[in-house]
């Protein structure tokens, strides 16, 4: 069972990038997804979220209308696109997985079972 994230780089501001969250050893059509990241020095925050089925989508405030997660079951991946990059997203990224519930927020880094590694976005100013 293993999570791979990768996508990630060194962009201007007003960039773009596209991260995915690969699974092997199991089908990601079952579980929750997050997204995360995590500059040195400070805590790990959320940045969004997709249920299963995809049904439910939640983002981090500072990144409404510029990211967007969605699914790829056949390809068994999750995507993290984002937009209008800002020096303040530069952060290592993490995708996670688990049987969990979404409801009106993203789920708590802690509730999540299965990490992927971290990939490195860098936007520069």
């Amino acid at each position: 069972v293993q999570l791979q994230a990768s996508g990630g780089g060194l962009v201007h501001s007003g960039g773009s990038l596209r991260l995915s969250c690969v699974a092997s050893g199991f089908t990601l059509d079952y579980y929750a997804i997050g997204w995360f990241r995590q500059v040195p020095g400070k805590e790990r925050e959320v940045v969004s979220c997709i249920t299963s089925s995809g049904s439910r989508i939640h983002y981090t405030d500072s990144v409404k209308g510029r990211f967007t997660i969605s699914r790829d079951g056949a390809k068994n991946t999750v995507y993290l696109q984002m937009n209008s990059l800002k020096p303040e997203d530069t952060a290592a990224y993490y995708c996670a997985a688990d049987h969990l519930v979404i409801n009106d927020r993203c789920p708590d880094g802690s509730l999540y079972d299965h990490w992927g590694q971290g990939t490195l976005v860098t936007v520069s100013s």
